[in-house]
């Protein structure tokens, strides 16, 4: 444990606030304050030989006494540890203006974070903060039975984040069941969902249970929810609500012990406007949303993900720098799926150790000798609409949230908003 603390102090920031030197501070002035109190009031003598800004005087003097003794080792611990902090290029005067203490419990804080998180997650490779977050409110949810919708797009994890909140919850030891309603045939959903009884139907020739049933006592993640049929969604309704289902060709329902989990990378709410998602149905999964960003929102994370699936299916292959930059600069529309499916192609066509940007089979950025062959015209309208694109593209990945939306764009908020206002954008409809 403490090595990996060590380990993660070399390479990880974290902040937390100062607060906690004033407390020190203030409890210090109290303590000498109550007992300065107690004396005087045992021996009154002092205050005929003495005037009350002497006596404050020296209980000033004592708190600084004080607060060196109290901060001493924690000081003599930092000097201990700080060759091993490695500060960012270019972040040298930032870190010395910071107050040395909150500096120090903020990376020790985040390094500790770090090691719950491989504790916790040891088959999720991320260090951005975006994640980072996403991981908190997994392990916060996994302990309770609140459903939980995971929405995001194709490739972003979403069955990965489903497992390790089955993992994490008291269901741990029963099992886990996999639907993929937009793989199963329309008119086979029902049955495969409830089950049937013998009889049901033509073919039943004996009964055969439900996946709901299947999950007694565990989890059902319904992957691609947004693709159950809209007659069905009713009967689903009922399970989330009754914990009941009743098979095809049943007489009664029967009682089950399950959690839901529903993952989808559609709009279910444009779909709840156009008539094709249950309303009622909508708001009863999405007790606990889980939105998972895609992979070009957290950049930071494409390196570790490479050297992750090369160290585990490619151990003798490794990306050269250049590649490394190709892939940062890709947009990655399948996520992380897509960033898999390439390196996998890049490793087995490389007939060296070395993979180099000619076998990263993704489309490239603009050339140069294309970008010149452009038409000459007013330049400002030119950068005022390719301005408007980037905001509406911002906007879109930051589903209208113009604070989220600033950040990609790396401007301030308030700058955002002047510009949405000139452009005359509506933030709300990109929710």
């Amino acid at each position: 444990m403490f090595k990996k603390i060590i380990h993660q102090l070399k390479s990880t920031k974290f902040f937390i606030p100062a607060e906690v030197s004033i407390a020190v501070i203030l409890a210090g002035m109290s303590f000498l304050f109550f007992f300065a109190g107690l004396f005087l009031g045992k021996y009154p003598l002092w205050l005929k030989i003495s005037s009350g800004v002497f006596v404050f005087f020296i209980i000033f003097i004592l708190t600084i006494i004080l607060i060196k003794i109290i901060l001493h080792p924690i000081d003599k611990f930092i000097k201990k540890v700080s060759p091993i902090i490695e500060i960012e290029p270019g972040k040298e005067k930032e870190e010395k203006s910071e107050f040395k203490y909150e500096y120090f419990f903020n990376r020790l804080t985040r390094s500790l974070t770090q090691v719950e998180k491989e504790e916790l997650f040891p088959n999720i490779i991320c260090k951005s903060e975006i994640m980072r977050q996403i991981l908190k409110q997994v392990a916060t949810i996994a302990s309770t039975d609140t459903t939980v919708l995971i929405l995001g797009e194709s490739g972003t994890g979403k069955e990965l984040i489903a497992e390790n909140i089955h993992t994490l919850s008291k269901r741990k030891n029963g099992p886990l069941i996999k639907v993929n309603c937009a793989a199963l045939p329309k008119e086979l959903i029902e049955s495969e969902l409830f089950g049937y009884e013998k009889g049901a139907f033509t073919g039943a020739t004996s009964s055969k249970p439900g996946k709901f049933e299947l999950a007694h006592k565990g989890t059902i993640l319904l992957d691609e929810i947004g693709d159950l049929p809209l007659e069905l969604q009713g009967k689903l309704l009922r399970v989330l609500e009754d914990k009941q289902v009743e098979k095809l060709g049943g007489k009664y329902p029967r009682p089950v012990d399950i959690r839901i989990i529903a993952a989808t990378n559609k709009e279910l709410k444009n779909m709840v406007q156009e008539g094709k998602f249950r309303e009622d149905l909508y708001y009863r999964l999405s007790a606990f949303p889980l939105y998972l960003p895609p992979l070009r929102q957290r950049k930071e994370d494409i390196p570790l993900l490479a050297e992750y699936f090369l160290k585990q299916n490619f151990p003798q292959k490794k990306l050269s720098p250049k590649s490394l930059q190709v892939l940062n600069n890709y947009s990655w529309p399948g996520n992380v799926r897509e960033l898999f499916n390439v390196l996998e192609q890049a490793a087995l066509i490389c007939p060296q150790e070395e993979i180099l940007p000619e076998h990263l089979n993704i489309s490239r950025e603009q050339s140069p000798e294309q970008t010149s062959s452009l038409p000459f015209s007013n330049l400002d309208e030119h950068l005022q609409e390719i301005e408007k694109q980037l905001i509406v593209q911002a906007l879109k990945e930051a589903r209208g949230v113009q604070r989220e939306a600033a950040k990609l764009l790396g401007i301030k908020e308030r700058s955002l908003w002047h510009r949405v206002k000139k452009y005359a954008l509506a933030p709300n409809k990109f929710k």
